[in-house]
């Protein structure tokens, strides 16, 4: 027994030695395939211990480890493993023991991912759990009795219970030894699933009469270092002789149940049976070797050998018990069978889901196959009940790329835009393969954050203002607005002139905020009718973006201008009359006596710098000597004779025509025209010297007799006060004739103010000098037909009044 000791725990150091050796194969592997990680650590480890250099493994260097995220993904509910304070090495986060988690199951394999970012990338790694001999082998219970009858022939078998051990390998229950007994000794057989069972095998013949009981001691030993044992002690009873033992109908049950059995459900029956009869033959049946675990699921009836449920059958805590049946009659003799009972799964587990989301908030101008989130998905089933397939509900910009076995990428599919949709709720679904399917879901919130990818857009391409001319400088004429479909400062709008017509620039303002604009200035129809500014809108993203519109401004016109005539040319305006009327006086016209009806006399030709109704002209006669004779086309302006002329009308007609436009209120000019009636100028002009000397008005005549008496009454006056004046004051002349006698003018010559006009009976003469201008003193003398204005020469007005030609300078012949 020592040598068999000794053997073992060699084996078990040689069994170390190649564990060791695999886990430097391992590490090897590790730095060859950085993707696929494995590392082999022994169970019980302490919280904290070393797995691995995780990120130098994954060839990470200390500098780049904060950029780059290392993260740990795990699918299992507990999680063994952590990276440590460093951040760089695979520790132990919590006890782990080989035979909670995997059981009889090797080897024991633990699966998690490594996640790093920027740029994104997934590992896979694995942590084989390797044992150690930490339980001793154990026996279900303290004593085994065995009844043996005397008769027993030499040779004959009886089942021992059988050790446990849940280490594996060699640091499983590998013999049996039995105290050393000349009538006993111990046979150890190895089962197909490779547990080892003792059996004690009678070598020579009992004799109850002389020792009816006999203790021996069974001992387990596991082929750990140091090796661990445990013991049973067997009680032998020798009975009196039953010559025909029970005999079970199998040898092995096997058994299949699955695990959704209910409780109380008959899982199965053992059957024996006796040839002899009365208590001989009356069999009760017992679990004689049976683990704790199945005992707890599994009751047995002794009369009936019915085995019933009593605890739930779960595929994933217990996938196979084994037990040991006896059969034992009244005489004491038994007999035993195996029960091999396999636990079918069922589809009772949901998937789980584990979301690790990576990018969140999304930038919307992520390109597509950009990782957002790892997905690991795991399934306690096994087969087509554990396979799971992992999708999203609905048609989103997502799609989901399988990385491992259990693991999914969730990455974007196409092109986002937080304009559209700027949070998605994507549903996650795991499925697995088993009938009925079960299924699980997860919700996962994404936001998607704004980039400056929208312009300001107007509400519309072209605006356009209408303003009427003499406007108040500073008013609101349009207000612009455009839309930014971005966020925050990449959606804020401010608006800017960006340019237009030429000169439009002093026109008008914008302001930034509202997108107003406002008139700058006064407007005036008759300078500018229309300009075009252009808007820029322009947000405030970082590079900006801009969009522009333009904005035409249409002037509408107000009747502000009166009639100006063009024909008759006489002169400037003499005055305006109530409505905005404008007098202008022309030469005259020489009119046939000869002229039939109809007979065009003159045109009067005017213009408005208006527009519109405001500019449409209508001409009519206001005064005339007869008003028979002449009449004014209404549209045309044309002034025709009315009737043929008679040797009766007078040689002298005064024509005035009255231009009116059609604005509100209205505004008009008058036009004079003299027009004498004779077949020729020459025959014309002694009319005209009439015109001048008066004859025609009396009461012109009348009027200057009274104006010359006056003016000499007041030269006698005069020179009395200058006699006067003389006497007293003899030493100089007098103040009065000394300011008499001083200049006026500039001393170059004889010169008058402007409008200076002096006349003689029975002529008149106008004579109109600019100031600090000389005349000559010929230009006094009356020429032999004097060049006066038409205006004066028949119509008899004043000397007085400002003469349409009164700017032009002495010396100058007025225009005819």
């Amino acid at each position: 027994a020592k040598a068999r000791m000794e053997a073992g725990a060699a084996r078990g150091r040689a069994a170390a030695g190649r564990v060791a050796l695999l886990a430097v194969l391992l590490a090897l592997c590790c730095r060859a395939a950085p993707e696929r990680l494995r590392y082999a650590i022994p169970e019980e480890l302490g919280r904290g211990s070393l797995v691995g250099p995780l990120a130098r493994d994954l060839g990470l260097s200390p500098a780049e480890l904060p950029a780059r995220k290392l993260r740990i993904v795990s699918g299992d509910e507990k999680h063994y493993f952590t990276l440590g304070e460093d951040n760089t090495n695979l520790r132990i986060n919590q006890r782990i023991d080989r035979e909670e988690i995997c059981g009889a199951v090797s080897p024991c394999v633990l699966s998690l991912e490594a996640v790093v970012e920027n740029p994104f990338k997934l590992f896979h790694l694995s942590v084989t759990i390797q044992d150690i001999n930490d339980n001793a082998p154990q026996f279900d219970r303290e004593f085994v009795a065995i009844e043996m009858i005397e008769s027993t022939p030499p040779g004959a078998r009886f089942p021992l219970a059988s050790g446990r051990d849940p280490d594996i390998g060699v640091n499983s229950l590998q013999n049996y030894q039995l105290t050393p007994n000349p009538l006993f000794s111990l046979v150890v057989r190895e089962s197909p699933d490779g547990t080892k069972h003792a059996e004690l095998v009678l070598e020579k013949n009992v004799d109850r009469e002389t020792q009816r009981n006999h203790h021996l001691i069974l001992t387990a030993v596991d082929g750990g270092d140091p090796v661990r044992s445990g013991t049973v002690q067997i009680k032998i009873n020798v009975t009196d002789a039953n010559d025909n033992s029970p005999v079970f109908t199998k040898d092995i049950y096997k058994v299949r149940l699955l695990e959704n059995l209910p409780e109380g459900s008959l899982a199965f029956q053992v059957k024996a049976t006796d040839s002899d009869e009365g208590t001989n033959a009356e069999i009760t049946y017992s679990f004689s070797d049976i683990g704790n675990n199945a005992r707890q699921l599994f009751t047995l009836d002794s009369r009936t050998g019915n085995v019933r449920l009593t605890g739930p059958l779960d595929y994933e805590e217990g996938k196979y018990y084994e037990a040991t049946v006896e059969g034992k009659d009244g005489g004491g003799l038994s007999a035993h069978a195996k029960v091999h009972i396999d636990i079918l799964d069922v589809n009772d587990n949901a998937p789980t889901i584990s979301l690790l989301p990576i990018l969140n908030p999304i930038p919307e101008d992520s390109v597509p196959s950009t990782v957002v989130a790892v997905i690991n998905v795991r399934d306690k089933d096994s087969g087509d009940n554990g396979e799971v397939s992992c999708n999203i509900d609905g048609d989103l910009p997502f799609r989901v790329e399988p990385s491992s076995e259990n693991t999914y990428k969730l990455i974007i599919a196409s092109a986002l835009d937080r304009e559209e949709v700027s949070t998605y709720n994507i549903s996650i679904l795991a499925k697995d393969r088993g009938s009925p399917a079960l299924w699980s879901q997860a919700a996962l919130v994404l936001e998607v954050s704004d980039v400056n990818d929208n312009a300001p857009v107007f509400e519309e391409a072209a605006y356009s203002a209408y303003v009427s001319e003499n406007n108040a400088a500073g008013a609101e004429v349009v207000r612009v607005r455009a839309r930014d479909a971005d966020a925050g400062a990449n959606g804020r709008v401010s608006y800017w002139l960006a340019g237009g017509s030429a000169g439009a620039a002093p026109y008008v303002s914008v302001e930034a905020r509202s997108g107003a604009v406002y008139a700058q200035r006064s407007f005036d129809y008759e300078q500018c009718r229309e300009f075009a500014v252009a808007v820029r809108a322009q947000d405030g993203g970082a590079p900006a973006r801009s969009s522009t519109a333009t904005v035409r401004v249409f002037v509408l016109d107000e009747n502000d201008n009166a009639p100006r005539v063009l024909w008759p040319a006489a002169g400037p305006a003499a005055g305006a009359g109530e409505e905005g009327a404008v007098s202008v006086s022309a030469p005259f016209e020489v009119v046939p006596r000869s002229a039939e009806a109809g007979y065009l006399v003159a045109k009067v030709v005017a213009v408005d710098a208006d527009a519109g109704r405001n500019a449409w002209l209508s001409y009519e006669l206001v005064a005339a000597a007869e008003p028979a004779l002449f009449r004014v086309g209404l549209h045309s302006g044309e002034v025709r004779t009315a009737r043929a002329v008679s040797e009766r009308d007078a040689a002298k007609q005064r024509l005035v025509a009255v231009v009116k436009d059609h604005g509100r209120p209205a505004l008009s000019a008058t036009a004079t025209l003299h027009v004498v009636l004779a077949e020729s100028l020459q025959e014309a002009l002694p009319e005209l010297r009439e015109r001048a000397a008066g004859a025609d008005s009396p009461a012109e005549l009348q009027f200057y007799l009274v104006l010359a008496l006056a003016l000499l009454s007041a030269l006698f006056v005069l020179s009395l006060a200058l006699a006067v004046l003389a006497r007293l004051r003899r030493a100089g002349p007098p103040a009065v004739l000394r300011c008499l006698g001083a200049q006026r003018f500039s001393v170059a010559g004889a010169a008058f103010p402007a409008d200076f006009c002096e006349g003689t009976l029975p002529y008149s003469y106008n004579l109109c000098v600019a100031p600090a201008r000389a005349v000559a003193e010929g230009a006094w003398l009356p020429p032999p037909l004097p060049s006066l204005p038409a205006e004066e020469l028949l119509g008899g007005e004043p000397c007085g009044k400002r003469s349409p030609s009164s700017s032009a300078g002495a010396g100058e012949p007025p225009a005819h």
